[in-house]
């Protein structure tokens, strides 16, 4: 029997999409799925809302089991198959709130931060610990299990997980699977199907590299001209331009959205230049208020979860493929998070990129992409240098390895002083001690 446990599962509607789609994969509909969370209420609400799924969908085959808390933590890993890490340290309140409130009275304002900025710095930070007590539990119990990571800073966590913790793993994102498909409906396009398209890059900054209709016509072309007139003159509501600017001055589009890519560079969020915000329709402080938006969306949607209405159609999400793929053998391509390792020649080594993967009974296979184009590889290497300089970071404990990274952050260091990004640091660390290691 395929054991999968999910770390984090009280991320409840998260939960739904991918365990649902293991009850709709074969290979996997007489799994044992162990959930495992430090919330009790919500793992219970999430063991009722799963095992309610598993009666109306699955006909009760899968086996669904509840851990809670570190006591219970190598139960719940015990000879699992593959471990879904769906994990937020600190969570909205109080860690979200921090990571924006202090850097705005610096006058660092942010969009999402979960992946790069302050934020995502001082979010892998706090996870990477909670990590590290994974690995070391895997090593024991399930050492040969495979680490599905969806939690964010995807290419820092997965990084770190792929160099220290001797546990086998991809990151996983759906930006990928739905980058071409947005990009044509954003253009009002249809191309002849299947399209053939080519993306590789480091998470939330991979780029669309080729793109080909069914007949083998290169669409790029009109793509960038459509993309120029939308961004001359941008329809009513549309929020996509930051994307768009990247077509018109580096020539490709990126896999995740504009209000992320805003705030993975110096060029668009200014406080100089605040009109900018207003130009690129840029929503800042977007991340908490979806935050607040998804409490008071559970608050009405609970009900509906922990009931037997509960149903599920199958996802876009790569995690149920992957474990088919490598149960049943029946080959499989992904967009996962990977260890370089000469799959991009013109980054380095060891940064964790985005990269084609082919999935069978051998497990997560990269492929090997080549060069980017060199802007391509220069914009994705200013966000390599802080994924690597966090890690370090994240390895010694010290204040000095800290600040490096938030000073070679590319938004941070527009903005601020080197003075004023130590001192932005120390304040989030002594905010944050609750949820970190102590850093000398």
């Amino acid at each position: 029997m395929v054991k999968i446990t999910f770390m984090g599962a009280g991320s409840t509607v998260f939960a739904k999409n991918v365990l649902g789609d293991t009850m709709q994969s074969p290979g996997l509909l007489d799994a044992e799925i162990a959930l495992y969370d430090i919330d009790a209420q919500r793992l219970e609400e999430s063991y009722i809302m799963i095992d309610c799924l598993n009666r109306n969908t699955n006909e009760g085959r899968a086996t669904i089991k509840k851990y809670l808390g570190v006591a219970q933590r190598k139960d719940a890993l015990r000879d699992a198959n593959f471990v879904i890490d769906a994990i937020q340290v600190g969570g909205y309140d109080p860690c979200t709130i921090t990571d924006f409130e202090i850097p705005k009275k610096y006058g660092l304002r942010q969009t999402i931060a979960d992946t790069l900025g302050i934020g995502g710095i001082f979010r892998a930070l706090r996870t990477i610990p909670v990590l590290e007590g994974f690995a070391e539990d895997m090593r024991e119990v399930c050492p040969k299990a495979l680490f599905l990571n969806y939690t964010n800073p995807m290419a820092i966590l997965s990084g770190y997980m792929q160099r220290y913790s001797g546990i086998e793993t991809v990151g996983l994102c759906h930006s990928v699977q739905v980058c071409t498909g947005t990009l044509f409906k954003e253009l009002g396009m249809e191309p002849k199907q299947p399209v053939k398209e080519k993306i590789a890059g480091i998470n939330h900054m991979a780029f669309l590299l080729q793109c080909e209709d069914a007949d083998g016509v290169d669409l790029y072309p009109e793509i960038r001209r459509r993309a120029c007139e939308i961004l001359d003159n941008p329809p009513e509501g549309f929020k996509d331009l930051v994307r768009f600017e990247y077509i018109r001055r580096f020539g490709f589009y990126v896999t995740e959205s504009s209000e992320h890519n805003a705030e993975y560079n110096c060029f668009f969020i200014k406080d100089k230049y605040p009109e900018l915000i207003d130009r690129y329709r840029i929503p800042l402080d977007e991340y908490p208020r979806r935050c607040i938006n998804q409490i008071e969306r559970w608050k009405k949607d609970r009900e509906q979860y922990l009931t037997n209405d509960v149903t599920h159609k199958r996802s876009h999400e790569y995690a149920s493929r992957i474990m088919e793929a490598i149960v049943t053998n029946n080959a499989y391509q992904i967009g996962g998070n990977v260890l370089n390792r000469g799959l991009i020649d013109n980054l380095p080594q060891n940064a964790c990129v985005e990269v084609p993967c082919l999935v069978n009974k051998l497990g997560v296979q990269p492929t090997h992409v080549g060069p980017l184009p060199e802007i391509c590889a220069a914009m994705n290497r200013t966000n390599i240098n802080v994924q690597l300089l966090t890690i370090e970071a994240a390895r010694t404990h010290r204040k000095e390895d800290l600040y490096r990274a938030a000073m070679l952050e590319p938004h941070t260091a527009a903005e601020l002083s080197i003075d004023q990004i130590i001192a932005m640091c120390d304040e989030l660390l002594e905010a944050h001690r609750d949820w970190m290691p102590e850093y000398r």
